[in-house]
C-alpha cells in the first residue's frame, strides 16, 4: 500500500524525552523521527528498555510520571500536541487517539461492568447517548467475536477471561472511533489461539474503519502479521525501518538480526529416572478434581514430575494450568484424588501443611511488577522467606541473601538497598527466583515467568532456571502458552483442555505427529515469521469460523 502526504495522520520530529533519575533528567530517548498514516500499522520493535512505549505514549501527547519531553515536535492531524493544553489533550485522547494496554485485567476498573466502561468516552464527549452507544458496543463484541455479545458487556472484568478482556478493550478503544489507536503488547500474556483470535479482530477493526495504530510489540512473529512499517529500537535510539516484508527477509543492522535469531536456546533432554533412589516422583497429581464453588473446573488429572526434569503444562485459558499449581500448593484443595511430596501424601489445604512441606514447593509469578511489593527493599524481599523458613538473622541471613543475589547473577553490593521500581522487568524476575529458591524448595512452579518479557531478556531467564536446576537438582512444573519456550526447556509436556489431560508425553513425542485434535491446533496456532501467515490460517479456517476452530 503506498501513502501519500494528504494522509499523514502523526508526524514526529526530533523527538527527545527525558527521564528524572538520583536527581537529575536523563535523557533515554534520542532524537527519534516518525511518520504515520491514515490506515497504516507501524510496529515499534526492541528489548526491554528500547523506548518502544514511552513512544508510543508520545505519541499521544503524554508522558509517564517522572518522564518529560525536552525536544522535538509531536503533530498529530496538524495539531502540535507538546503545545496543546491539557483540556484539549483529554478531549483528544479520549475522542480521536486511544490507547490498549498490555494487561487488560490491570487496567479495566473492578467495580463496573464492561459496558458501562466503554460507553463513558462517547457519552461524555457527547459524541454517542447512552443506549446508541450500548448498541455499538454489542455489535463491536460481535465484530471481535467475544460470545454471547448482547449480553457479555454487563458482566464484570473479574468474570471473563483474559483473552475476552483483551478484546473488550479492544472495542472500548473503538467506542469513539478513534483516528489512532496504540496498542502496547495486547497479546503478550494470551494464549496461542487466543492471540489469534485478538490479533485478527484488531486487524479487522484497522482494517474497516481506516484507523492508523502504533503496534508495540517484543514479538517479531506477531509483528510480522499485523505491521505495514517496522522500526526497531535500541536503548532509547532507531536502529533500522523498512516496510515488514523488507525487514523479514533483509534487515541490515547486527542488533536487528540478533532479535531474528534470538531463540536459540535449547536445552539438553533428560531420561526419566526409572529405578533408584530417585524413582519416586517429587510431585505426583493422582486423579486430581477441583472446583470453585459448585463449578468443577478439574477433571481426574494426573502427571508425575521428577527431580531434575521440568514439566511443561500448556493449554489455552481456562484449560486447568494454573488451577493445577493451586491444587499442588494447597491454595485450592481437591474435592477428588491426592497430592503426593516424594511418595508422602499431603494434606490438601495448606493451612494443614507442616513448615516443611511448605518450603518444598515454591512459585515464581507472571508478573513480577505486581508480585514485587514496591515499598520493600530487595534484601527484605530475598530475606523474610530465609528467616521464617530457616531462623537466619543478622550477618548469617545477609549472607544467605548476598549469596542468593549471587546465584541469581546480579551483584549484591549493587542492588541489597534497591527498591522493585528501580528494577528492570528482567532484574525484577530474577528477584522473584531467588525470593523462592530463598526457602531452598525441592519443586518450583514458574507460572508464564518469562510471557512478560521481551525475547532477549527472557533467554536470559530460561538459561538462569536451567542453571539452577541442574546445580540443585531442582523439579521445576513450568505452566506456559509459548510453545517456543516449552521446545526451549522442557523434557516433558502435559496439554489440557478444559479441565482435563488431553495428552502427555516427552517433548519429543509431543513435538511429533501424529498429535490428539487440540495439540494440533496449539501448534498450527504459534505465529511464524511471514508477514502472510496470519492470512492463510484464517483462510485455512474460516475467519467466520475462527472461534469455532478455537474450541475444538
Amino acid at each position: 500500500m503506498t501513502y501519500k502526504d494528504k494522509d499523514l495522520l502523526l508526524k514526529i520530529r526530533n523527538l527527545r524525552i527525558e527521564g528524572y533519575s538520583d536527581e537529575e533528567w536523563i535523557e533515554i530517548v534520542h532524537g527519534i523521527d516518525l511518520d504515520l498514516h491514515r490506515g497504516e500499522v507501524l510496529g515499534l520493535i526492541g528489548e526491554s528498555g528500547a523506548g518502544k512505549s514511552t513512544i508510543g505514549l508520545a505519541a499521544m501527547g503524554f508522558t509517564r510520571d517522572g518522564c518529560r519531553i525536552s525536544d522535538g515536535s509531536v503533530e498529530f492531524d496538524g495539531m502540535e500536541l507538546t503545545t496543546t493544553t491539557s483540556h484539549d489533550l483529554r478531549v483528544l485522547r479520549g475522542a480521536r487517539i486511544a490507547y490498549v494496554a498490555q494487561s487488560a485485567a490491570a487496567s479495566f476498573n473492578p467495580a463496573h461492568k464492561l459496558i458501562d466502561q466503554h460507553t463513558e468516552a462517547p457519552v461524555q464527549y457527547r459524541i454517542k447517548k447512552r443506549l446508541e452507544s450500548q448498541e455499538d458496543a454489542m455489535q463491536l463484541y460481535e465484530r471481535l467475536r467475544l460470545p454471547n455479545p448482547r449480553e457479555i458487556g454487563f458482566r464484570y472484568p473479574h468474570q471473563v477471561s483474559g483473552g475476552q478482556l483483551q478484546r473488550a478493550m479492544t472495542a472500548m478503544a473503538m467506542a469513539c472511533r478513534p483516528d489512532l489507536i496504540i496498542f502496547d503488547e495486547p497479546t503478550t500474556a494470551l494464549d496461542v489461539t487466543t492471540q489469534i483470535e485478538v490479533l485478527a479482530a484488531i486487524r479487522d477493526i484497522v482494517d474497516q474503519f481506516n484507523t492508523a495504530a502504533i503496534y508495540i510489540t517484543h514479538d517479531l512473529a506477531v509483528v510480522a502479521q499485523m505491521a505495514d512499517v517496522i522500526k526497531v529500537l535500541l536503548k532509547g535510539n532507531e536502529v533500522e525501518q523498512s516496510d515488514t516484508e523488507t525487514m523479514l527477509s533483509s534487515p541490515k543492522d547486527d542488533y536487528t538480526k540478533s532479535l531474528w535469531a534470538v531463540r536459540g536456546f535449547k536445552r539438553t533432554e533428560k531420561s526419566r529416572p526409572t529405578s533408584g533412589p530417585d524413582s519416586t516422583p517429587v510431585v505426583s497429581v493422582d486423579n486430581v478434581s477441583a472446583a470453585y464453588g459448585n463449578v468443577p473446573v478439574l477433571h481426574d488429572v494426573s502427571f508425575d514430575i521428577y527431580a531434575g526434569m521440568t514439566v511443561a503444562v500448556v493449554g489455552e485459558s481456562g484449560s486447568g494450568k494454573s488451577t493445577s499449581a493451586r491444587c499442588i500448593t494447597g491454595l485450592l484443595p481437591p474435592t477428588n484424588g491426592v497430592i503426593r511430596f516424594k511418595g508422602e501424601e499431603l494434606p490438601p489445604h495448606y493451612k494443614s501443611r507442616s513448615k516443611d512441606q511448605l518450603r518444598q514447593a515454591q512459585m515464581i509469578y507472571q508478573m513480577a511488577d505486581t508480585a514485587l511489593n514496591p515499598r520493600v527493599k530487595i534484601s527484605e524481599i530475598i530475606g523474610r522467606p530465609a528467616q521464617f523458613y530457616s531462623g537466619l538473622k543478622g550477618t548469617a541471613l545477609k549472607n544467605r541473601v548476598d549469596e542468593l543475589l549471587d546465584l541469581i547473577e546480579l551483584e549484591p553490593g549493587k542492588y541489597y538497598h534497591r527498591y522493585p521500581p528501580e528494577l528492570s522487568g528482567g532484574q525484577k524476575q530474577r528477584i522473584g527466583i531467588a525470593r523462592a529458591l530463598a526457602a531452598e524448595p525441592s519443586f518450583i512452579i514458574c507460572d508464564e515467568v518469562t510471557s512478560a518479557l521481551d525475547q532477549l531478556v527472557a533467554e536470559g531467564i530460561l538459561r538462569l532456571l536451567d542453571r539452577l536446576q541442574q546445580d540443585l537438582n531442582l523439579a521445576y512444573m513450568f505452566i506456559t502458552h509459548d510453545l517456543a519456550t516449552v521446545r526451549s526447556i522442557a523434557d516433558e509436556v502435559v496439554v489440557m483442555k478444559e479441565g482435563r489431560v488431553v495428552e502427555q508425553g516427552s517433548k519429543s513425542t509431543m513435538f511429533t505427529p501424529p498429535h490428539h485434535p487440540y495439540t494440533d491446533l496449539l501448534l498450527s496456532s504459534v505465529p511464524e515469521m511471514d508477514p502472510n501467515w496470519l492470512t492463510t490460517l484464517l483462510e485455512e479456517r474460516g475467519v467466520d469460523n475462527l472461534g469455532e476452530a478455537a474450541n475444538l
